[in-house]
């Protein structure tokens, strides 16, 4: 999870510019990947569930990846893996950046105790590896992937509080928002009309970056088997399952290659971002 501040330019500067190649290429790839996920059911030449083969098949022109331990198309469940990943991925960040955004906004907005609670909160949750605290939270409430969500929401949300805040902060010395004050205007006003709106590009490039990061935890969560329970085709199970199996290789090269090309098109979607948004790209 990182922390990027940037000044939203004029309208006026970011008028011409061309979208970057990276956004372009991250897109293409994430866009595939929801079409994969939303038509799984009749991409896959077989069911996700059912042995279709023997036990530990090596690629072939009937089964392109394989079979697991079980007899089960690998390929079939990886595409039917993404429409677990991507989805959940979605809950948690929409959830951790609206929770993060409001406390954040909240406190630097208001200040006083209100301000030092939140962040005290945000503090202590930051201070545990995010990995180890998901792995804490989703054991207390029990394996399953909504329970992972719960867990990674906690996870996620100080980020975007601190990041929200440091915005708050920045934008409430423009003066703009003195004249605003001097004309008069109410606190919420002020805040939604005069505020809000010159804090949204630092959110928009780090969520863009985290959503990648969101669908490497979840995956390491039912790795370890606190997300997705079994028989669901999730890819960090199947890695898991790939483990145990390790001269099996493509047991698990299916689902860790999708869960790489999905962390890297994030990545070039938020670089990609980045500069389209920075009024100093060239």
């Amino acid at each position: 999870m990182s922390t990027l501040e940037i000044t939203t330019p004029p309208v006026a500067a970011r008028k011409n510019r061309h979208l970057p190649l990276p956004l372009v290429v991250g897109g293409c790839i994430i866009l595939l990947w929801i079409i994969i996920a939303i038509t799984a059911p009749w991409l896959a030449p077989y069911s996700p569930l059912d042995m279709v083969g023997r036990r530990l098949m090596p690629p072939s022109a009937d089964h392109w990846l394989g079979t697991d331990a079980l007899g089960r198309d690998v390929f079939s469940r990886t595409l039917y893996g993404a429409a677990q990943s991507l989805p959940i991925a979605a809950v948690v960040m929409f959830f951790g950046v609206s929770i993060g955004v409001v406390l954040g906004a909240i406190a630097g907005f208001v200040g006083g105790i209100v301000d030092s609670i939140i962040m005290r909160l945000a503090d202590v949750t930051l201070s545990f590896p995010p990995i180890l605290l998901a792995i804490a939270i989703t054991s207390s409430l029990g394996p399953g992937l909504p329970n992972a969500a719960i867990a990674m929401v906690i996870v996620w949300w100080p980020i975007y509080a601190r990041l929200m805040r440091a915005q708050v902060l920045a934008v409430r010395n423009l003066e703009h928002v003195d004249a605003a004050i001097t004309s008069g205007v109410t606190q919420m006003r002020l805040l939604t009309k005069h505020i809000l709106p010159l804090t949204w590009t630092p959110i928009i490039v780090n969520a863009t970056m985290d959503f990648g990061q969101v669908v490497l935890l979840a995956a390491s969560l039912s790795f370890v088997g606190l997300g997705a329970l079994p028989p669901t085709p999730e890819w960090g199970s199947m890695i898991s399952e790939g483990a145990l199996h390790f001269y099996y290789w493509w047991i698990a090269a299916g689902p860790g290659l999708a869960i790489m090309s999905l962390v890297l098109s994030f990545n070039f979607i938020g670089d990609g971002v980045r500069d389209l948004l920075d009024p100093n790209a060239e």
